[in-house]
């Protein structure tokens, strides 16, 4: 994953420029390259690796596919289109539930996992517990429940400016978003299908005396799904750099600004 969770997205691998306006969030201190952003991405990308072993040990011949090798899906773009098919539905956890038993329905659920997988619910334990058990397989959730709560140690939290239940100073709002670009679908079963996804990613802090203000990140983040229960589960994630557009010459926002931002504008369902 990173999960995560996460994150849980990996290792940013970004740069960072000083801008002639001093650091947008106040000229406060910054934290060496090895930020705790990074820290807590690059052990949360590597706790979802844990899980790629279940998704091979899994592997069968489905009596459904008849023994059929999963065939390979072209890389040409598949631009987003009506499909006719019902709206999902949103569960308890707040995440879309019940898509379609299709490429495009894998394709929507690896993007609204992505999203619940990036977001700031991921650094509460509850929260994540319940995303987990929600997003993934019932062998993969309970591989993972143990390593991720140790990836989102109190310490990890605390480098990252929240208190020990994930929660942040006051007047400060704590950002972690995926934002999905597009997917493409690599392989198709019945049974199994392998998602690419491409987003961007926001991770920081947003308030006065922060040390480590929101950045971004663009990424791939590959799932390998099943059907399982009735609905697409997630059997193992890895993630990758990139691509990354040429950055443009937009001013970074203010701090309330983006704390604005954060709390006006919601997320999205994401649907082929």
């Amino acid at each position: 994953m990173s999960t995560s969770g996460e994150h849980g997205y990996p290792d940013t691998g970004q740069t960072r420029t000083h801008l002639p306006g001093g650091d947008p969030y106040g000229g406060a201190p910054r934290r060496s390259p090895r930020s705790s952003s990074r820290s807590l991405i690059t052990v949360v990308g590597v706790v979802v690796l844990l899980i790629a072993a279940i998704a091979f040990a899994n592997r069968g011949t489905s009596p459904k596919d008849g023994g059929a090798k999963a065939r390979a899906v072209g890389s040409e773009a598949a631009p987003t289109a009506p499909s006719g098919t019902k709206p999902v539905k949103t569960e308890d956890t707040g995440v879309p539930a019940g898509f379609a038993h299709t490429a495009q329905g894998a394709q929507s659920a690896a993007s609204n996992y992505a999203v619940a997988l990036g977001s700031t619910n991921m650094f509460k334990r509850d929260d994540r517990h319940a995303l987990l058990k929600a997003l993934y397989t019932p062998a993969a959730a309970a591989s993972l429940q143990a390593p991720m709560d140790k990836a989102y140690s109190s310490q990890l939290l605390a480098r990252m400016g929240l208190d020990a239940q994930g929660d942040p100073p006051k007047n400060s709002t704590f950002v972690s978003r995926v934002v999905p670009i597009g997917t493409t679908v690599h392989a198709y079963t019945d049974d199994k299908a392998k998602v690419a996804l491409w987003y961007t990613g926001l991770i920081g802090m947003a308030g006065n005396g922060s040390t480590d203000p929101v950045t971004s990140s663009w990424k791939t983040w590959t799932f390998d799904l099943e059907w399982s229960g009735g609905d697409w589960k997630i059997a193992a994630d890895t993630q990758k750099d990139g691509p990354a557009p040429v950055p443009g010459d937009d001013k970074a926002a203010t701090t309330d600004e983006i704390s604005k931002a954060t709390e006006e504008y919601g997320g999205f369902t994401y649907a082929r």
